[in-house]
């Protein structure tokens, strides 16, 4: 059992790099929302609509940013990004665990093919499978359940939880993180229809590449390519519950949060961010900085130049001032629609005055 950890708001100041306004002697033990937040949790305010919880809220202090009014009798931690500066405090109080389980080094029901090379401090969960000519780098951890396929190469530091399936041939980075029932290098969905109108198999024969500091969410799975690589590429963030077809090319630094699904040959530049339950069509390219609102489907590639606006929205997506626009003139339709037959009345009463 850990000893609970307490911090007093003068030294939580320094170690968060924030501006302290308030008691500085105030201890903190604890974190919470500002609903439910008492006097010795920290908790913290980031956006307008949480203004009146924050008016309420039982907080022994609270991280907010430099333009937030602040109110009177509270305690603050203020920095340019308190979401980022309390993240400090959630570590301090609960540290990252030195591994992901109980479990250290090979366990004994775990199935290892005498060809596979396992680095330095290497762990392996309970009943794991791992196949011919796979290579796993020094400090890298692979939970119980997992099925690591034939000349899989994964690289050091990574943490690859229960249930996963990794599939021939891939390729994983450095510092990669796998969620639980994560499927990776599953064959592609192609196929061909014969002349008795029977759908026939395409044969994918190539991999997917993950390349470092990935983070792929829990249920997302990701389809080798048919020839060359599917490919994520480095420091991309893929939420629960994302599916990349065969051949998908995510750039540096993407953003795909949960029930996206972008199809086939598709490619994306850097920093791109796709909100929850897009859908992206085959062949496409999404523009470095391009983001699309949630519930958005892309069925042409979004390019932009100069300063043309690179968030998109809607069904097809078009530039979001213009989805906005036109989700007004959705809203007034029936009005639109009576102004149009009154119109028309008038009309035909001009044309046939008797």
């Amino acid at each position: 059992m850990h000893s609970r950890k307490v911090f007093d708001l003068h030294t939580l100041a320094a170690l968060t790099q924030c501006r302290l306004i308030g008691k500085g002697e105030h201890v903190i033990s604890g974190i919470a929302d500002l609903e439910t937040a008492l006097s010795e949790e920290a908790s913290f305010f980031s956006h307008p609509r949480y203004r009146e919880a924050m008016k309420r809220t039982h907080a022994g202090v609270i991280f907010i940013d430099h333009k937030t009014a602040l109110l009177e009798g509270k305690n603050y931690l203020i920095s340019d990004q308190p979401s980022q500066a309390f993240q400090k405090l959630v570590d301090l109080l609960h540290p990252p665990r030195a591994s992901p389980s109980g479990f250290k080094g090979i366990h004994p029901s775990a199935v290892i093919h005498e060809t596979a090379t396992l680095g330095e401090g290497v762990s392996i969960g309970p009943y794991a499978v791992i196949d011919e000519g796979v290579t796993i780098g020094a400090g890298t951890f692979v939970g119980a359940n997992t099925y690591i396929g034939p000349d899989v190469v994964i690289g050091s530091f990574c943490v690859i939880y229960p249930g996963v399936v990794i599939r021939e041939h891939s390729q994983i980075g450095q510092q990669v993180v796998i969620q639980p029932g994560v499927v990776i290098g599953s064959c592609g969905f192609g196929y061909t229809t014969d002349k008795q109108r029977k759908n026939v198999k395409l044969n994918q024969v190539g991999n997917v590449i993950i390349e470092d500091d990935v983070e792929i969410g829990a249920n997302t799975t990701i389809d080798r390519a048919r020839f060359k690589s599917t490919r994520v590429g480095q420091g991309s963030k893929l939420d629960n519950l994302v599916q990349l077809g065969h051949g998908v090319t995510l750039g540096a630094h993407n953003i795909i949060v949960a029930q996206t699904g972008i199809a086939g040959s598709t490619s994306t530049g850097k920093s791109v961010t796709l909100a929850g339950h897009v859908g992206v069509a085959g062949h496409l390219h999404l523009a470095d900085g391009t983001t699309v609102v949630a519930k958005s489907g892309v069925t042409k590639s979004l390019v932009h130049r100069g300063n043309q606006e690179k968030t998109y929205g809607g069904m097809p997506a078009v530039p979001l001032t213009e989805y906005h626009r036109n989700q007004v003139f959705l809203r007034n339709i029936e009005r639109y629609i009576e102004q149009l037959k009154d119109l028309a009345k008038r009309v035909e009463m001009l044309e046939n005055p008797c």
